[in-house]
């Protein structure tokens, strides 16, 4: 029986006096609809609450994804050492399924050969979709049997599986980006359970994993347009433009320029187009962006292709390709797979040539392009559960206005569906904001929240950890 699971405790290792850290190992099942069946491992970590007295129970955290994608598993209760939270909680971390020290799903490796784009030809998009149905194909031969079973739900139920292995009636949770819908899930699941709840950078209740993947052009585009206002009005300093229209003109003339230099590489239209997004979302670097727009025109206009390098020397890609080694882990993939996607790959080649005229910026196109939903090997065996907020406290949500990964859209709608209070943090692109972006306007309202139970009002904001940079506007 599950039971069996819930009642078995862990025995957690000694801590080394330096760091405060217990570990620990549980079984799961691998799949709870047949709980006698394989079982999985999961890998915890725990700090225990500094001041016993106060102690109000144990707090879990979930950070980045799907699938750990820069989580930090169990190392999340390092991130909370030192806050007033320790003070009051067993700090628990871990390593959801399918990563880190718990049991992996692996994927086989496959490099991409369609090249880095950010506006790709329509003569490249087949090449595009090749890649995903291969990355596809290398998921399902590596994940085998587990690949299904790794999905939101089953890490709610882990979760509680949790809970109960460590003798506590409820949990408090904090939840970041995909780890604010698996919060959000828990609580839909094991409202008894859940005590307070913080969810920070939300996906929309009713997006798919595709539109959300689609939502990040818009989110981009937003912050790029709130620059170029911002540019704008100083046209004395950078000479892009005095209205938004002109700067963006003046950044589609460093596009044509570039594009029209050799080839060496990445293309530097591509290292351009994602320097525009990312460093929008960015508000401490819009002078710097600014600076580069303008050193751009003007080298790019004379056919400097060794100054236009330099200048986007420090411009990364959209993230690390697979590119060495047989094996990775393959959980993004799998939990991406929860709701179905388009079959005709004529809706991704539609949806890029709509988003490489309208979000080109921070790679946006590559929001539209084939995934491999379009190819998946395996139907989810659960629907993706309908989120409700039936039985467990009011929780708090964060979401930064200018966030580019999730929506702002999105945090506003969870706030709605869960009756949960909305902190928005303003004209800021962070993400992951609460202890992980060190933002202490965030924090403080987060902790009190978390350690003494005062909510801000429902609707409340704060400012972001970065301002504006202090570069006079032009006279009038």
């Amino acid at each position: 029986m599950v039971s069996t699971f819930h009642t078995r405790r862990p025995n957690w290792s000694p801590a080394p006096d330096t760091d405060h850290v217990e570990h620990a190992t549980i079984e799961v099942p691998r799949d709870y609809a047949e709980p006698e069946g394989e079982r999985i491992t999961l890998a915890l970590t725990r700090r225990r609450a500094t001041d016993p007295a106060r102690r109000r129970g144990i707090l879990l955290a979930v950070n980045g994804g799907p699938g750990g994608d820069w989580g930090r598993g169990r190392d999340l209760p390092a991130a909370y050492a030192g806050t007033p939270l320790q003070e009051v909680y067993d700090l628990i971390g871990f390593d959801p399924r399918g990563i880190g020290e718990s049991t992996n799903l692996y994927a086989e490796v496959t490099v991409p050969k369609a090249p880095f784009d950010s506006r790709p030809p329509d003569d490249a998009f087949a090449a595009l979709a090749e890649d995903m149905r291969l990355r596809e194909e290398a998921c399902a031969r590596a994940g085998g049997d587990l690949r299904p079973h790794i999905s939101t739900r089953n890490t709610a139920r882990d979760m509680d599986v949790i809970r109960a292995a460590l003798g506590e009636e409820k949990i408090s949770f904090v939840g970041y980006a995909y780890g604010a819908y698996v919060g959000a899930v828990y609580g839909s699941l094991f409202p008894a359970a859940l005590d307070r709840l913080v969810l920070d950078s939300c996906v929309g209740p009713d997006w798919t994993w595709r539109e959300q993947f689609l939502q990040q052009g818009d989110a981009v585009q937003r912050n790029v347009d709130l620059w170029a206002r911002w540019a704008g009005e100083r046209h004395g300093t950078f000479g892009a433009g005095s209205t938004p229209e002109q700067v963006l003109s003046t950044v589609e003339e460093v596009v044509t320029a570039l594009e029209a230099l050799p080839e060496d590489g990445v293309r530097l239209r591509t290292l351009f187009d994602g320097a525009v997004g990312n460093r929008a979302a960015d508000r401490g670097q819009w002078e710097t962006l600014g600076t580069l727009v303008s050193g751009l025109h003007r080298a790019a206009g004379a056919g400097d292709r060794d100054a236009c390098r330099e200048l986007l020397a420090e411009q990364g890609t959209w993230r690390p390709a697979d590119s060495e080694g047989d094996l990775r882990v393959g959980v993004l993939e799998a939990i991406t797979l929860e709701h179905a996607w388009p079959a005709d790959l004529e809706v991704y080649y539609q949806d890029m040539r709509d988003f490489r005229k309208r979000f080109p910026y921070g790679y946006g196109v590559l929001r539209a392009q084939p995934w491999v939903g379009a190819f998946r090997a395996f139907e989810a065996p659960e629907e993706p559960v309908a989120l409700t907020r039936d039985g467990y406290p009011v929780g708090l949500i964060v979401q930064a206005d200018g966030d580019p990964m999730d929506h702002y859209d999105g945090g506003v709608a969870m706030a709605e569906r869960l009756g949960h209070h909305l902190l928005t943090v303003e004209d800021s692109g962070e993400h992951e904001v609460f202890v992980l972006g060190g933002n202490p306007h965030v924090d403080a309202v987060v902790h009190a929240y978390l350690v003494d139970g005062t909510l801000p009002p429902a609707r409340s904001a704060c400012p972001g950890r970065t301002p504006r940079p202090d570069v006079p506007a032009d006279a009038a």
